[in-house]
């Protein structure tokens, strides 16, 4: 009897599974999370050279001691938010996490603005070699998370298109939250430009 069902209805179960589209739902699941993995392989790269950049320029800011306490506050608050690609499914920790990455790069962009001030700073060797490393991993990081929407908008389409979605609500696979969705109000808002000189002798 087990013979019978390993030679019978297991092939059929296979050519049942695979035509109701539960092997696509599987495959582009599967990529959902490797391109989430892949982003956060940028991220990672991203806060490992944070220290380094904070330390390159700690010699020559005198005045901006604040830029780089926002620095190392935003890299420490990246550090506290731990995700994975098993838990994209949960949208308060994903908004934390771009809360967190997003007060990260606003800080970096502070501190590049503040350096062109130093030109012993820009002169430093190292501290040339780390913007262009950053450079290079802010451009990953931008190329990952397109790769990620991407995804995440070829696994929707197919967990919402007939008939795949019965598929889909059998097997229990949802839609999943694209990046930035839950910050798109912040995203579409339109910039604050202010033209001030910063107080003589003020950190």
């Amino acid at each position: 009897m087990k013979r019978l069902f390993l030679l019978v209805v297991l092939p059929c179960l296979s050519v049942l599974l695979a035509g109701c589209g539960y092997n696509d739902i599987q495959r582009l699941d599967e990529q959902v999370k490797t391109a989430w993995s892949q982003t956060l392989n940028q991220y990672e790269r991203r806060a490992e050279l944070v220290p380094k950049l904070v330390n390159s320029v700690n010699a020559y800011m005198v005045n901006e001691r604040a830029v780089l306490t926002q620095v190392t506050e935003a890299r420490a608050k990246v550090g506290s938010v731990q995700i994975s690609a098993n838990d994209l499914e949960n949208p308060e920790l994903m908004a934390r996490f771009e809360q967190a990455q997003g007060q990260l790069s606003s800080a970096l962009s502070r501190l590049i603005a503040v350096s062109e001030n130093y030109p012993q700073l820009k002169s430093d060797g190292l501290f040339r070699d780390l913007m262009t490393q950053l450079e290079g991993t802010e451009n990953r990081i931008a190329t990952e998370r397109r790769r990620y929407v991407q995804a995440v908008q070829d696994y929707n389409l197919i967990v919402r298109q007939f008939p795949t979605l019965i598929t889909a609500k059998i097997f229990g696979y949802q839609v999943k939250e694209n990046y930035g969705v839950s910050k798109q109000d912040e995203i579409t808002r339109d910039p604050e430009v202010k033209f001030s000189l910063p107080e003589p002798g003020k950190p």
